[in-house]
């Protein structure tokens, strides 16, 4: 019998699997590699809202295990994902640099925003205002990530990508059996796949589409991040990431010449030289309403967990996330309520 079947392997299903595995709990995951929003994730982590000059929930509490998590990873996979760039505002007024100084006053904000106006000059970008320094972000390299994770788990045979098949699960009292697999419980990480799923169909997982583009720009000249309507993220070689998209109504994964024409609209708000779109990639992101991951037990049946609903911040919470599923049921210590999917009860009959 193992410990955990696991169902995905994406920010969430891998966090999950890591946990166990530092924990010495035996593992197998189920993948049929469908959902691929953290595969086309701009993977920045960030601990403020910029948009409303607010603390991300818990950001120095997730800062901190996620930092311990992926160092950790790099060390057993022998690769660099965690790449530690500050985030530069770009101000377009006055009006927006006093915001910023108001901001970097609040006791929450301060440890994460520079008072100082940075006045860098960037090749390629106007900015007649400067910026403003968000400190202690950076961005993972989620694509390698999840590719070299699954390779190792495919290594070690804990990884089988077929689709997983609800019906052929069976419920004992403290345990599971899927096929051949006798499991003591399960974790379904499936993101936008959750619809899918009876036991946890029931939560208010909305999805929001995300596109994103990869970018030649060889006049443009960064070793920051710049932040504005939209990121630019520099990759090397004159190639630029750039994202994201909000789209609550669309929930395919295919990009749009709508998508396309807004990043265009808005890279264009930010540099002042030519570039030529190399990628153009779209997914759905796993939200929820109250901006909080749905992380818990099942009502009825004490083997069966959920971890979802991490969003467009998947780098940052997934670590802690997974760091608090496992404790709650390993060592029964309570979940956070805002994170507890006991704040949307299912009616049983």
């Amino acid at each position: 019998m193992i410990d955990f079947l696991i169902v995905g392997s994406g920010l969430a299903g891998i966090a999950f699997a890591e946990v166990a595995l530092q924990n010495d709990k035996s593992i197998y995951v189920i993948d049929n590699n469908s959902q691929n929003s953290s595969k086309i994730a701009g993977g920045l982590y960030n601990p403020v809202i910029l948009k409303r000059f607010s603390e991300v929930w818990k950001a120095q509490e997730q800062l901190t295990i996620m930092s311990e998590f992926y160092t950790a990873l790099e060390c057993k996979l022998s690769i660099k994902v965690d790449f530690k760039l500050p985030i530069f505002r770009k101000f377009f007024s006055i009006e927006e640099q006093n915001n910023w100084f108001a901001a970097s006053d609040k006791i929450g904000l301060a440890p994460f925003l520079s008072p100082k106006v940075l006045s860098n000059k960037f090749e390629g970008i106007d900015s007649a205002y400067g910026y403003g320094e968000v400190l202690q972000s950076g961005y993972i390299d989620t694509a390698l990530l999840l590719k070299e994770y699954r390779n190792y788990l495919d290594l070690n045979n804990w990884l089988d990508e077929s689709s997983f098949e609800y019906g052929a699960m069976k419920i004992a009292d403290n345990s599971l059996l899927y096929k051949n697999i006798e499991a003591r419980n399960i974790i379904f990480a499936e993101g936008f796949g959750i619809h899918s799923n009876p036991f946890f169909n029931y939560l208010p997982l909305d999805g929001t589409k995300g596109e994103l583009f990869i970018i030649k720009a060889p006049g443009l000249s960064l070793d920051v991040i710049v932040n504005t309507s939209v990121f630019i993220l520099p990759l090397g070689d004159h190639l630029f990431k750039v994202g994201a998209t909000y789209n609550w109504k669309d929930k395919t994964d295919l990009p749009t010449d709508e998508g396309k024409q807004e990043l265009i609209d808005r890279i264009k708000e930010i540099i002042i030289c030519d570039f030529e779109i190399i990628s153009h990639f779209a997914g759905v992101r796993p939200t929820v309403k109250d901006r909080r991951p749905l992380v818990g037990t099942h009502q009825i049946h004490n083997s069966i967990h959920v971890l979802n609903g991490l969003g467009t911040r998947g780098v940052m919470l997934g670590p802690a996330m997974a760091k608090a599923l496992f404790e709650s049921i390993e060592y029964k210590i309570p979940l956070d309520k805002e994170i507890d999917i006991n704040r949307f009860k299912k009616s049983i009959l």
